[in-house]
């Protein structure tokens, strides 16, 4: 369910003061916990270091991010592989 129109995108306020602190051309990594943070226009450019739980990940904000959440670009899980018989032929291949 997407947050109400009238509300408005939710977007941290520590972090957009950082964002207004550093210039996108620096190349200075923001690290943030805020992943439910909405990417906005005035983001565009900057390099974030969003937490996974257990690291920063680096993420290079671009046009076609906007609207989307910092999370989403910041895998909180590592996929392994399937398991099973299928999977043990592919790998022998």
């Amino acid at each position: 369910m997407t947050r109400s129109l009238k509300k408005g995108p939710y977007i941290d306020e520590k972090l957009m003061k950082k964002v207004a602190k550093v210039k996108p051309s620096d190349g200075v990594v923001i690290k943030t916990w805020a992943r439910a943070s909405t990417i906005i226009p005035e983001m565009i450019g900057y390099s974030f270091g969003v937490h996974n739980g257990k690291e920063h990940i680096v993420v290079r904000i671009e046009e076609d991010m906007v609207g989307h959440k910092l999370g989403e670009f910041s895998p909180t899980t590592k996929f392994i592989k399937h398991g099973g018989k299928l999977q043990k032929e592919i790998d022998k291949k």
